[in-house]
């Protein structure tokens, strides 16, 4: 009791008062609490009771006059944006927390945040205005009210969809490879990115997106069979609730062949995660030309021994832009699909990582045993195409 009259003597506001006494009487909000102390003190004293606004309070000077003001702005700001759940959060002048600071100390109280009385008041009041709930967890939108210069800025979670894609085309990179002299656009004229984000950054109105696939194909390379997982995530989103099966039929339809994207569903960020670090087996299709040609059973021979853990040296065609090291990789399936004469198509399932081109005619050497290797002779890659991602494997 003490205390409070103390308190109510320094001419703090009722939001101030009721702060460093928080925890006293359940189920008033601080204003409340701080207004009941105020005329416990005036009974007490005998003195004339007379209400203190924020804008003469020593601590928050003004701040919580304006907590109507913030929140009219919060709600204009969000008004473009389509939320279910939100949250506010602010940034205050370091001198009112020091004042506020200074009052405990002398008091002897541990005040409620000045931050966290603004935050709650303000998003009483966007939620009772916008009928949208506030999520502490993960909120949609975060509101963050900077009272050290009298503004509202949003933080937009960004939306995440789950896809698979098929490249059907070879040619094109799986992201964009923007080169400063074409102008910024992509080396290879367009990508499957831009290809699967388009219509979705247009359906939901972002600022930018990034693509994440779990793993790449190489240029030349299409991707077929079940198709490679991504996450596609789309930055500030005006939109958020998308029709998301006419999304994907409408990606293919512009697409016009190239790509084929199999599903499309709502993602976390854990699936960005899960999508990165997952590395699992893949199944390849190679037509390959062997010098001089080979019988059926000397190829079928050589595969069998390809099959389990080789040795590649980093390729020479990404030397430039890759460490010179050894990796072990391991085979697990080779197999012939087909033979004619000097051209066989082969299939094997190799680890994550492996450079099945050199796995094919050893890179010089640079790759052990390869295909090359095992049969004396030359041989050429002709085309390579991803079949399956055993992704089902690594769960």
């Amino acid at each position: 009791m003490d205390k409070m009259l103390r308190a109510a003597e320094l001419g703090l506001c009722d939001h101030c008062l009721g702060r460093h006494f928080a925890s006293m009487g359940h189920g008033l909000s601080n204003a409340e609490r701080g207004m009941a102390i105020r005329v416990v003190w005036t009974m007490l004293t005998g003195r004339d009771y007379r209400p203190v606004g924020p804008e003469e309070c020593p601590v928050c000077r003004g701040l919580f006059s304006k907590i109507e003001k913030y929140a009219e702005m919060a709600i204009e700001a969000l008004s473009k944006y389509e939320f279910e759940t939100f949250l506010v959060g602010s940034r205050i002048p370091e001198e009112l927390e020091e004042a506020d600071r200074r009052v405990a100390e002398e008091l002897g109280t541990e005040p409620e945040p000045l931050k966290r009385e603004l935050n709650r008041e303000v998003g009483k009041i966007v939620s009772a205005r916008t009928g949208k709930e506030v999520d502490f967890e993960d909120p949609d939108i975060k509101v963050i009210i900077d009272a050290r210069f009298d503004f509202v800025e949003l933080q937009v979670k960004p939306l995440f969809l789950y896809g698979r894609y098929r490249k059907l085309v070879r040619g094109i990179s799986q992201t964009k490879w923007p080169v400063p002299a074409l102008g910024g656009r992509s080396k290879y004229g367009t990508s499957v990115e831009e290809l699967v984000a388009g219509p979705v950054m247009e359906a939901a109105g972002g600022t930018e997106h990034l693509f994440h696939g779990m793993g790449r194909e190489d240029v030349d390379a299409r991707m077929l069979g079940n198709g490679r997982p991504f996450v596609l995530e789309i930055r500030n989103p005006v939109k958020r609730s998308l029709d998301l099966e006419a999304l994907r039929e409408e990606i293919n339809r512009r697409a016009g062949g190239m790509i084929e994207v199999l599903e499309l569903r709502p993602a976390t960020r854990r699936d960005v995660e899960r999508v990165k670090s997952l590395r699992p087996p893949k199944s390849y299709e190679v037509g390959v030309r062997i010098e001089g040609g080979v019988g059926r059973e000397e190829l079928e021979d050589a595969l069998r021994r390809l099959v389990g853990v080789i040795e590649q040296r980093t390729p020479t065609r990404v030397l430039h832009r890759r460490a010179d090291l050894v990796r072990r990789r391991r085979v697990y399936e080779a197999e012939l699909v087909d033979l004619k004469g000097e051209e066989a198509v082969i299939r094997v399932k190799c680890e994550a990582g492996t450079y099945v081109k050199e796995l094919m005619h050893g890179d010089g050497g640079r790759t052990r045993p390869s295909l090359a290797e095992l049969l004396g002779k030359k041989v050429e890659v002709k085309y390579l195409d991803v079949v399956w991602v055993h992704d089902e494997e690594v769960e």
